[in-house]
């Protein structure tokens, strides 16, 4: 039987185990990660340091990817854009522009109501990618086939595109998630406390509720001014 200091002498001359080697992490994991997380801390909460905790490894490691939170920011909303394309279209597929139109703005509000903060993490970001241009030529072809000119049908887009993101940050701001509610956005709580202004008093329920119908009519209004206007610019 070998002695305790023979035990030893043998222990120190086996090689060092190596210690596992983490994950090799890439800008689609971290920005995946922040997407996840997006429910739980928000936009505001949501770091580059939480992203690290998360996947267990230091922050350092996620500078080699982004070197800002706009550049996170910027990669979550392509990934966001790539889901898009996953998401039901709930119209014919021998509809009319302006229902086609209406129908991917829905579509980029169910995207962006997805996530807490959803439409502030989309707006002002820069796709990473050039993926999403084969979705914008079919919508440019389509607008310029019905009439508009390939400037008009972006400028169309962008009108639409604004009232939507500026339609679901409101949207968010009192419901960040479904079935939840921001405290101080209650109908009936504005109502009383309104009462010494009637006619304020009573649009509490069109400003704080039945947001599904509120975006179509709001949309709808949009479409038309679209038809009335840019449509019916002449060619350059």
């Amino acid at each position: 039987m070998s002695s305790v200091s023979e035990r030893k002498d043998q222990a120190s001359r086996r090689p060092a185990r190596k210690k596992a080697s983490p994950p090799r992490l890439d800008r689609a994991q971290v920005a995946e990660t922040g997407l996840r997380l997006l429910n739980e801390t928000g936009l505001e909460g949501l770091s580059l340091r939480r992203i690290a905790k998360e996947l267990d490894v230091q922050a350092p490691a996620l500078y080699w990817h982004f070197d800002s939170k706009q550049a996170l920011l910027d990669e979550m909303a392509t990934l966001m854009t790539r889901e898009m394309r996953h998401l039901e279209y709930r119209v014919a597929q021998d509809a009319d522009w302006d229902e086609w139109f209406a129908e991917s703005l829905r579509v980029l509000r169910r995207a962006l109501l997805r996530y807490r903060d959803g439409a502030k993490v989309f707006s002002g970001t820069r796709m990473t990618t050039t993926e999403h241009g084969a979705g914008q030529e079919l919508y440019l072809r389509m607008m310029t086939q019905a009439g508009f000119t390939v400037n008009a049908a972006a400028r169309a887009f962008f009108t639409a595109f604004s009232y939507t993101i500026g339609f679901v940050i409101e949207e968010q701001a009192v419901q960040p998630l479904p079935g939840e509610r921001t405290e101080g956005y209650d109908p009936a709580e504005r109502t009383e406390r309104m009462a010494a202004f009637p006619l304020a008093a009573q649009i509490s329920a069109d400003l704080f509720t039945d947001y599904d119908a509120r975006f179509d009519e709001g949309l709808r209004a949009v479409i038309e001014g679209l038809r009335a206007t840019v449509l019916r610019e002449p060619p350059s």
